[in-house]
C-alpha cells in the first residue's frame, strides 16, 4: 500500500510529465525508490552532478564489478539515458566514483585500457577525453576532482599488486609531480575531496577492518572518523562538509547506509535494507541519496540497481 510518504517521495523526485514510468517502487521499509534504468548488467557507484539533476553511474555488462563496463548519465527529470565512454566490443573497464566525479562541466573516471589503470577526464557531455595519470609501474583508479577542477586524488597500487594502497594527488595539468598522502605501509582506498576542498576522506584496513579516515589535502592532521561501525567503506562527504555518508555491516548481514559526523559523533543509519546498500553520494541540496543496492550478497549476484531515497 503506498504510504503518504511515499506519494510524497514521488512528487519530490518527478517534475514533467512522463516521470512515472521512470521509477518503481522497492518494496522496502525505508521508502527506498529503484530508477528504472533501460539497461542490463550491474548499476553502480552513481554520483550527482552539481545540479542534482542528473547522475553518472558505471554500468558493468557481465555482473557485479566484472568487465567490460561503461559510464552513463542519467537525467532524474526527463529520463534522457546518455552513454558517455565505452563500447561493448572490447573488455575494458571504465569506472567512476561516487561523491566527488562531477564538477564544473568536468567528469573523472578510471579506465584499464593499455597497458594498465589510469586516471582519465572528460566534459560533462562525453567529449575531449584526456588521460591524466601515466606511470609505469603503478596503477590509479577510483579518482575524485578537487572542486576547482585543479587536482585529482586517486588510489594507487604497485603493478599486479592489490594490497597497500596509497592515497595519491596529482595536478589534472600534469604539471606537479605525484604526492603520495598516506604511506606505503598502510592499505588505504577510496579518497573522495570535500564541497570545500579543504579536506580529503579515505578508507583504511586495520586488523582487517575498514574504517573512514579524513586529512587536510597535504597529508597532515589525520583523523579516524569511523569506531566500532563494522567494515565501513564508500565514503562521500554532505555538500556542507560537515558529514560523511559511507556503507557499513554494523549489525547487518550485508551492508546498510550511515551519515557521521566528520569528528565522528552522531552516527546515524539512512537505509534499513535485508539486503546490501552501498556506493552512496548524497545531492548537493542534501535532500537526496542515491545508492547501488542488491536483495542479496553483490558478488554473488547478477548485479545492482540504483536506488533514489529522499532524506
Amino acid at each position: 500500500m503506498k504510504s503518504k510518504l511515499i506519494i510524497l517521495l514521488i512528487l519530490m523526485f518527478l517534475s514533467c510529465k512522463g516521470d512515472e514510468d521512470s521509477i518503481q517502487l522497492l518494496q522496502r521499509n525505508d521508502n527506498g525508490l529503484v530508477l528504472n534504468i533501460p539497461l542490463s548488467g550491474s548499476l553502480q557507484n552513481p554520483a550527482f552532478s552539481p545540479d542534482g539533476n542528473t547522475i553518472i553511474f558505471t554500468r558493468f555488462l557481465n555482473g557485479y564489478n566484472i568487465d567490460p563496463s561503461q559510464i552513463y548519465k542519467f537525467n532524474l527529470n526527463t529520463n534522457q539515458l546518455t552513454l558517455l565512454v565505452g563500447n561493448t566490443s572490447n573488455e575494458i573497464g571504465n569506472v567512476n566514483l561516487p561523491g566527488s566525479s562531477w564538477n564544473n562541466g568536468k567528469i573523472i573516471f578510471s579506465s584499464t585500457k593499455e597497458p594498465h589503470d589510469e586516471i582519465y577526464i572528460i566534459d560533462e557531455n562525453g567529449d575531449n577525453e584526456t588521460q591524466i595519470t601515466q606511470r609505469t609501474n603503478n596503477v590509479a583508479y577510483e579518482p575524485t576532482l578537487s572542486p576547482d577542477n585543479q587536482w585529482i586524488v586517486f588510489e594507487s597500487h604497485v603493478l599486479d599488486e592489490e594490497t597497500n594502497g596509497i592515497i595519491t594527488k596529482f595536478k589534472v595539468d600534469q604539471t606537479s609531480s605525484y604526492i603520495e598522502l598516506t604511506s606505503q605501509e598502510e592499505d588505504c582506498r577510496q579518497p573522495n575531496w570535500s564541497p570545500s576542498g579543504n579536506k580529503i576522506l579515505y578508507q583504511k584496513k586495520t586488523n582487517e577492518q575498514w574504517n573512514i579516515w579524513i586529512m587536510n589535502i597535504d597529508g597532515t592532521n589525520k583523523n579516524q572518523v569511523t569506531f566500532n561501525l563494522g567494515n565501513c567503506t564508500d565514503a562521500s562527504f554532505t555538500s556542507n562538509g560537515q558529514y560523511i555518508v559511507f556503507s557499513s555491516d554494523f549489525q547487518v548481514d550485508l551492508a546498510n547506509i550511515y551519515k557521521i559526523s566528520i569528528d565522528g559523533t552522531n552516527p546515524i543509519k539512512l537505509t534499513n535494507y535485508e539486503g546490501y546498500d552501498g556506493a552512496t553520494s548524497i545531492s548537493t541540496d542534501g535532500t537526496k541519496l542515491i545508492f547501488e543496492s542488491t536483495d542479496k550478497d553483490p558478488d554473488t549476484s547478477s548485479g545492482t540497481k540504483i536506488v533514489l531515497l529522499g532524506l
